[in-house]
């Protein structure tokens, strides 16, 4: 069994009982936080030790939304200018995501997932999509996870689309995955039954997922009222808002994930607070598809749990909680609401929504995955259970991850990858995929 301690540092556990320990170590064994307690004792122990000094210590972040396969996109231009959501799906997205191969799908999640450990993410949520490579995707995003040593909970996102075959062979994506875990459970892989969105499936569809979903008691991870669009098509074709669709076949429930939600309305949210199920904000996207600003302050009001996603606009969690913050300003003009409501988001409620899916995560406690960063950072006002939020905000999102850990096992040391991975050789191949794929575009 692998142990050592973490020394010198201070710690911001994100548990709300003990948020900040000065003095204190971590006990690291066989891939969990065995004991945190004061330094002196761990004097006696015999153990190697690692120095956090001037550094500080927290759980791995926590992304709740997230798109692998959109990593090849950066930098294309040859999509044609869109005016709304709609066109922005329709010019790009639906485009590129017919064009994707199985190589495409591996390279993608294995440059985004080392991204994400650069930026001490050490839990992805991810929705996938690439319909003329279904079968096998989800093996291949999960084998590029593995290699990147980061968990993942993973879907294939079901649509009606691009047809009905299309739309099978997603739905037997997804039970494949979910039907293999659980028969072989594994620490680092989970998976939700994937949709894309109420105004792309039809009936047919929800009738044969809610099927699956109440069989196996499973949860569904979907794009909720992301444009004012989903619900103008929702009301115009089957009579029935997003969420009273879903209701209606049942698919609302405690495991599930209704991804940016900002045209729900209050009947809708609390359909979705009664059943438990969560809801993850990604404000950068919002911003970026010019879709609009969730409402987090009403979310919160109504009892729903908040996640925070960053959609693929980037890896970086701590970029994407200062947005959402500042939207929020915006939102409510008032530029001193929404703090807790969005703070907890990533600190509080993203551990919350993990935990559905992986066994104790997200917070640095006895018992829980050494799940671990430091980050460098040197507190220049006083860092306790008062003012680390703030810190978090507005001082550690600007500053450098030094180290990621998960499962106790060292992903980045002192800035450097330290997987077996050639990453030259990998930034060469996604170059050329990523070229050949804007040929196909």
């Amino acid at each position: 069994m692998k142990s050592y301690l973490i020394t010198g540092g201070t710690i911001l556990t994100f548990d709300p009982e003990s948020p900040v320990l000065e003095g204190h170590a971590l006990w690291i064994e066989d891939g969990k936080i065995r004991k945190i307690a004061p330094d002196e004792e761990f004097a006696e122990l015999k153990l190697e030790r690692i120095s956090a000094e001037g550094k500080v210590v927290l759980p791995g972040f926590i992304n709740a939304h997230h798109h692998f396969y959109s990593t090849l996109v950066r930098g294309l231009g040859k999509a044609k200018a869109s005016q709304n959501f709609n066109e922005v799906l329709e010019n790009l997205w639906w485009r590129l995501d017919k064009k994707l191969v199985l190589e495409d799908v591996y390279i993608s999640a294995l440059i985004s997932g080392l991204d994400a450990t650069r930026h001490g993410c050490t839990t992805v949520i991810d929705h996938h999509a690439s319909p003329f490579a279904i079968t096998g995707s989800l093996s291949e995003i999960a084998r590029a996870t593995k290699a990147c040593g980061i968990r993942s909970c993973l879907c294939y996102e079901v649509s009606d689309r691009d047809g009905k075959d299309k739309c099978r062979e997603g739905i037997s994506e997804n039970m494949a995955l979910l039907d293999s875990l659980k028969l072989k459970p594994d620490s680092f892989l989970s998976a939700l039954f994937g949709l894309h969105a109420a105004f792309t499936l039809e009936d047919e569809t929800l009738r044969d997922v809610s099927d699956y979903v109440h069989k196996t008691g499973c949860g569904i991870h979907v794009h909720a009222a992301e444009a004012e669009s989903d619900q103008k098509y929702n009301i115009k074709h089957h009579g029935l808002r997003v969420m009273e669709r879903f209701a209606d076949f049942d698919l609302i429930n405690s495991h599930s994930i209704f991804a940016h939600g900002v045209h729900l309305n209050a009947k809708e949210l609390l359909l979705i607070a009664s059943a438990g199920a969560a809801v993850v904000t990604n404000p950068q996207s919002n911003l970026n598809n010019a879709v609009g600003i969730a409402d987090l302050i009403k979310m919160r009001e109504l009892g729903i749990l908040i996640g925070l996603g960053t959609d693929a606009m980037t890896t970086n969690m701590l970029e994407e909680l200062r947005v959402a913050l500042w939207t929020q300003h915006l939102k409510q003009n008032n530029p001193s609401c929404g703090f807790m409501e969005v703070l907890s988001t990533l600190t509080i409620n993203n551990p919350r929504i993990a935990s559905r899916y992986f066994e104790g995560i997200g917070i640095l406690k006895p018992g829980y995955q050494a799940d671990i960063i430091l980050m460098d950072y040197q507190a220049p006002t006083p860092l306790n259970a008062d003012t680390w939020m703030g810190h978090l905000l507005y001082g550690l999102s600007q500053a450098t991850v030094d180290t990621t850990i998960c499962a106790g096992e060292e992903l980045m040391w002192n800035k450097q990858i330290m997987l077996d991975l050639d990453e030259e050789e990998l930034l060469g191949s996604s170059r050329r995929l990523a070229t050949d794929l804007w040929d196909r575009f």
